[in-house]
């Protein structure tokens, strides 16, 4: 098991992997490809993460502020101990590289994997067309926060893999998939000062220094300003009320 990383080196995470109890250690179904790689994201589930902060109070030991970094951070532990000790879990969510026959679309991938014993998330829907798209979107725009996991939108995917990969890749960006976010949480806060930050290159930077605000359980103390142009379009002064948003949790 591996990071992303780069898109084309990770950290090796094997051990810590083998702590979360839904990745099955051996595959169920007969009929394997001799070499496979799945991928999926791995998540601290809101209810479990609610429990685990708790028992830390109970401890006397701070509490951490949100599941998506906490998650991240226990699975890079060098101690596979510390990751055993949170309640981790997983969606995986399609086929790396596959040493032998695979299905070909992306829905009945889903289902093969769900065969072998890996977990997949119950609520996938195959569309036939835009509209179905989009009511699938409005319809978990409202039911978001109802969902055990954090979740900031729906990702969209072409079901062919032959089309998947006639469509191929741009960047680090697929032609073949696309995501639809949710609105980003938006708090209001005080412009306490702005300040500048110097880069590597000797550009300056702008930024704001913000009374601390609570967006989707991270506390933003700053914010980028940009350039110059950026603040005399918004008139930004200090003391000013001003609209914070957090994208992508």
């Amino acid at each position: 098991g591996a990071t992303r990383g780069n898109g084309t080196v990770g950290e090796d995470v094997t051990l810590n992997l083998r702590t979360i109890r839904s990745i099955p250690l051996r595959v169920l179904a007969g009929n394997t490809p001799a070499r496979f790689e799945v991928r999926g994201e791995v998540f601290f589930p809101r209810s479990e993460f609610a429990r685990f902060n708790e028992a830390r109070v109970a401890r006397g030991l701070e509490t951490y502020a949100n599941p998506r970094n906490t998650a991240a951070g226990s699975l890079r532990q060098l101690d596979p101990r510390m990751t055993a000790e949170r309640p981790l879990d997983i969606f995986v969510y399609g086929l790396g590289y596959a040493d032998g026959d695979v299905p070909d679309n992306q829905w009945d991938t889903l289902a093969y994997l769900g065969e072998l014993g890996f977990k997949v998330n119950p609520n996938n829907q195959l569309a036939g067309t835009p509209q179905e798209v989009a009511d699938y979107y409005r319809v978990w725009l409202e039911r978001v926060e109802a969902l055990d996991y954090g979740c900031d939108g729906a990702v969209v995917k072409v079901n062919r893999l032959d089309y998947q990969r006639d469509l191929g890749v741009v960047g680090r960006e697929p032609r073949w998939s696309v995501a639809y976010k949710f609105p980003a949480t938006q708090s209001v806060t005080r412009l306490n000062s702005m300040e500048v930050s110097v880069g590597r290159t000797g550009s300056i930077n702008p930024y704001a220094v913000l009374e601390p605000v609570d967006i989707g359980g991270a506390t933003v103390k700053q914010a980028t300003l940009h350039n110059e142009d950026y603040i005399r379009s918004k008139d930004l002064m200090i003391g000013d009320w001003v609209v914070v948003e957090r994208a992508g949790e």
